[in-house]
């Protein structure tokens, strides 16, 4: 075998072992993004339960307080001296646009609000990219590996946000991260969690109760409504996580199908030069072959 044919063979090999880790990739993204969006789904119980709670404290006190609008798109925002980002990225590559994405969307609405901003980054790529920008967060958390370490995560994030708040850094909170649109592809969002907004109040106590009794809130009244904001945070950001991973993973399965797809059409390519390469070594010992016989011939001649 000639040394070209036996170089494109070796290329063949290293090829077919990168399709097989792309292939356990492939699968391995596929199946985190099922994973984390039945975590969101799972929250879907939890959330109710605590809404409930939030229905039954508006309904007996009325006159307290006011709690989070969970929406991106509520009110008019303000703009605040003091504001905090968390930013949720990616600490593994092949990800594709994922961070730059987040980073853009990040940064693109922080310069149309302005403010003393205070910039919390989940993951080490994101990180690295607002750093890029020229911002320096004040903390850098990393990503979790499977879904057991997301409440772990936000319980960190939830202290560190209460530092902030304590400290006089958080006037508005928001939270910025990607959100599946399909099975391969995402989109940056955005939740304002912070300051309490009086309009998501209303909306929770005019839901009906479910039941022919009205309840009743027992012990005092404001340390019952921290338990259930912290709670419905802790929600919020539990699912922001969990959309996010799930996004990261289907940026990365459209990488690996893409790198799936080059590898399969390279190696096509590399087979027919190596049937190329074949047939002309053939050809070559053919060639040699009639040519020695012509030459035995014409000495017995």
């Amino acid at each position: 075998m000639s040394e070209k044919s036996e170089q494109i063979r070796r290329k063949m090999r290293s090829a077919t072992d990168l399709l097989s880790v792309v292939r356990t990739m492939k699968t391995m993204a596929a199946s985190n993004v099922t994973m984390f969006e039945r975590a969101v789904d799972a929250l879907g119980g939890y959330s109710a339960c605590i809404e409930l709670g939030l229905n039954a404290w508006f309904r007996s006190k009325a006159d307290h307080g006011v709690i989070p609008n969970p929406r991106s798109d509520g009110p008019s925002i303000r703009h605040p001296n003091r504001a905090t980002a968390i930013v949720f990225g990616s600490d593994q590559g092949l990800v594709g646009q994922f961070n730059d994405r987040i980073r853009e969307f990040t940064t693109g609405f922080m310069e149309t609000h302005p403010a003393e901003w205070t910039l919390v980054a989940i993951g080490e790529r994101v990180h690295n990219r607002l750093r890029e920008y020229g911002l320096s967060p004040n903390s850098c958390f990393p990503v979790p590996n499977d879904v057991h370490g997301i409440t772990p995560l936000v319980s960190e994030i939830q202290m560190k946000a209460e530092s902030l708040r304590v400290e006089g850094e958080v006037e508005e909170l928001h939270v910025f991260f990607n959100i599946p649109s399909g099975s391969t592809t995402f989109q940056p969002h955005r939740l304002r969690l912070l300051p309490l907004d009086e309009q998501w109040q209303q909306e929770i106590s005019s839901r009906p109760w479910p039941g022919p009794s009205l309840p009743e809130i027992a012990g005092r009244p404001s340390p019952t409504l921290r338990a259930l904001v912290r709670s419905w945070l802790f929600i919020m950001l539990f699912r922001a996580c969990a959309e996010s991973m799930a996004s990261e993973n289907a940026s990365r399965l459209a990488a690996m199908q893409r790198a799936e797809k080059n590898i399969d059409e390279m190696l096509e390519n590399l087979q027919r030069e190596f049937h190329h390469q074949r047939q002309m070594s053939i050809d070559a010992e053919l060639f040699d072959v009639i040519a020695g016989f012509e030459a035995q011939s014409s000495r017995k001649h």
